[in-house]
């Protein structure tokens, strides 16, 4: 017979925190989203693109990529195949594993991101920055740090 255990709700100000954080989190994804889609972009694009320029010959593995994106290498698989289409990505063969493939910024695909960048930051300075005192900013950043440090400890992790 299994025990039972006092599930420990959350208080009401913890109740408020969390859902506030999850309001916050689903309403300015949409919002960046929307601010893309002028540029023919996703959200899930625009993060590809600011990780393959921010890397070495703007190239990374796919299995990395995956990784930095939180996305299954299928659905990896599939948005690389449409930004391969748009001219943004292309796929290279790994020289050191035969099974391995990079995805590579293209130069349209880095121009695109050139393109692009400027209104994104804007688009999060109007959103999200400006709406902050520095000091909220830095109080949240000291906030979230631990939380975001637990849970990439746990990637891939039940």
């Amino acid at each position: 017979m299994e025990t039972e255990t006092a599930t420990p709700w959350l208080t009401d100000a913890e109740q408020c925190a969390w859902r506030t954080y999850l309001d916050v989190n689903r309403m300015l994804t949409y919002q960046m989203e929307k601010d893309l889609q002028p540029f023919g972009l996703t959200y899930n694009d625009y993060e590809i693109l600011v990780n393959l320029s921010e890397s070495a010959e703007r190239r990374l593995r796919m299995s990395d990529l995956a990784a930095a994106t939180l996305q299954s290498k299928s659905r990896l698989s599939h948005q690389i195949t449409r930004m391969e289409n748009a001219g943004l990505v292309r796929r290279e063969n790994c020289e050191s594993d035969r099974r391995g493939l990079y995805a590579v910024l293209t130069d349209h695909g880095m121009d695109t991101m050139r393109k692009v960048a400027p209104h994104h930051v804007e688009s999060v300075r109007k959103h999200f920055i400006d709406l902050l005192s520095p000091e909220a900013l830095g109080d949240l950043h000291e906030s979230l740090k631990p939380v975001a440090d637990q849970l990439r400890g746990r990637r891939g992790k039940p």
